[in-house]
């Protein structure tokens, strides 16, 4: 399954305190076609989030003032959006509270280019289907 036959149309936040984790993550996503937004901090992808259209999160475990967690539990507040957490400590208490919480999956650092995408692929295709509308596609044409 290759993602850029599902990312037309997609946005994606990604939220890590650190600028080249940010950067990574971002230049494994806009090659395969997604949009993206990239926030430093919680309190930023929570603006985010309440201001653009986001399709799936991708959000850092350990950050100063909010963990990936807290952020998530805020989001889901707000509406519901898929949400990969991604940590340097994936153990299996916080597995179990990222499943509690919802989380679609953890993803290990440092990340895998292959992991990401398909993780974020599975998880918008779970969340959306095919993907989601554009209003200006007129749909499929008949002969």
């Amino acid at each position: 399954m290759k993602a850029t036959n599902v990312s037309q149309n997609y946005t994606i936040l990604i939220t890590d305190d650190d600028r080249d984790c940010r950067e990574v993550l971002r230049e494994i996503m806009e090659p395969q076609g997604f949009r993206t937004f990239l926030a430093s901090c919680g309190e930023e992808a929570l603006d985010i989030v309440q201001d653009e259209e986001v399709h799936l999160a991708l959000l850092d475990m350990h950050m100063p003032t909010m963990t990936g967690l807290e952020v998530l539990r805020l989001l889901r507040q707000m509406r519901e959006l898929p949400v990969i957490l991604v940590t340097g400590d994936a153990t299996a208490s916080l597995i179990r509270q990222a499943q509690q919480a919802r989380a679609y999956s953890v993803i290990p650092k440092p990340v895998s280019k292959n992991v990401v995408i398909y993780t974020v692929v599975r998880a918008l295709l779970r969340a959306y289907g095919e993907r989601p509308a554009d209003p200006t596609d007129p749909g499929p044409r008949t002969p």
